[in-house]
């Protein structure tokens, strides 16, 4: 079988985490999905196959694009509040979402069409330059390309610059273990709370993402904030969003955020409408009813859903208007300016004025010799 990955590519590394089968393929152990490869093939993600007998990433040091963006667009709400982040992804996915929003990157078959190169060094340096408290490894999953991204991340902390991953959480503990011990918070999207939804709509599973969760939460020390984006009539019943909310308290505790976000029509579910905002506010008020702390809605104009209580006297110490904050009341060290409750998060000194900018910038860079 002819094959165009080669080791002798520059963007082409050795992967971590696969085994031979007695057939004579190998599997690749980076996610549930398992894929058992012949030399020359390509797993479901793309950008890992088999080449020279062994699984490589054929992504490493190569970008869709890196913009500067609002830490608050990732979501993070609760993580070094206004700041910059410098955002960037690779090409392909290990999931199949019908409405996925940045399907020219995460279906990407085209590696040509990753134009950017930059090395972990090179994106570590461009943040510092940036003024950017962060980068974060967005727009298609870092499980995927989890050698460039653990490389990123050491980079990054070597130069006192957070690491984030957004994530759809589909990995296996290996993986869960190999990538997120490098990172300082993650965003996981939880997709929907029925196995049904995982398996028609996204080709994959829920138990899976529960299982990357609950070590998040429990296994690490990492800040942690869940996504879930409400889709009419899949994913958006009273049902459905009652049990990921009390699946969420019991076994997560009430102080992960909880974002709800709007669809709008794309890649293969372009005849699906657009989410009302009051199922957004449907969905918070039942998240509320069981005892989340702190629940957000995104992808609309919502004041009261864009604010932050305090725990303890119940004052608003954030609000935001979508992705600029405005009346802020947390201390330095994470405190109600008013009662001095701790507001669980990341934080460490006054708040950021990124505001809502979104900044493109190109980094070139060396990636191998």
């Amino acid at each position: 079988m002819t094959s165009d990955m080669s080791l002798e590519d520059r963007y082409t590394v050795p992967g971590r985490f696969w085994h031979r089968l007695d057939d004579g393929r190998v599997q690749c152990d980076v996610c549930p999905r398992a894929c058992r490869l012949h030399e020359g093939q390509r797993g479901l993600c793309f950008v890992r196959g088999r080449a020279a007998d062994q699984v490589v990433l054929t992504s490493y040091g190569r970008s869709s694009g890196f913009c500067v963006d609002p830490i608050e667009k990732k979501p993070l709400h609760h993580f070094l509040p206004g700041s910059a982040v410098l955002s960037f992804g690779t090409a392909g996915c290990n999931l199949a979402c019908r409405f996925c929003q940045n399907w020219d990157i995460s279906k990407s078959r085209e590696i040509d069409r990753l134009a950017d190169a930059a090395g972990p060094e090179d994106i570590a340096e461009a943040a510092v330059r940036l003024g950017c408290r962060s980068v974060a490894m967005t727009y298609n999953d870092p499980v995927i390309f989890l050698e460039y991204a653990v490389d990123v991340a050491h980079a990054c902390r070597a130069r006192g610059i957070r690491a984030v991953a957004v994530t759809a959480g589909y990995a296996t503990d290996e993986t869960r273990r190999g990538l997120f011990a490098h990172v300082d918070a993650v965003n996981v999207d939880l997709k929907a709370f029925t196995e049904d939804f995982y398996r028609r709509v996204c080709a994959g599973h829920l138990q899976p993402v529960l299982d990357t969760l609950v070590h998040l939460r429990h296994e690490t020390h990492l800040w942690v904030e869940i996504t879930t984006l409400l889709i009419p009539g899949h994913n958006d019943s009273d049902a459905e969003i009652d049990a990921e909310c009390a699946w969420i308290a019991d076994s997560l505790g009430p102080d992960v955020p909880l974002h709800f976000t709007a669809f709008h029509p794309d890649h293969k579910m372009r005849d699906v409408p657009p989410t009302p905002p009051e199922t957004l506010t449907r969905a918070r008020r039942i998240a509320l009813g069981h005892g989340l702390r702190f629940v957000y809605t995104g992808n609309v104009h919502d004041a009261e859903g864009g604010r932050t209580f305090c725990p303890g006297c119940g004052e608003a110490v954030v609000e935001r208007d979508r992705y600029v904050i405005g009346r802020y009341r947390i201390t330095d060290d994470g405190r109600c300016a008013s009662c001095g409750t701790a507001v669980p998060g990341r934080y460490d000194g006054p708040v950021g004025r990124w505001g809502a900018r979104r900044l493109p910038v190109a980094i070139a860079g060396v990636t191998r010799s």
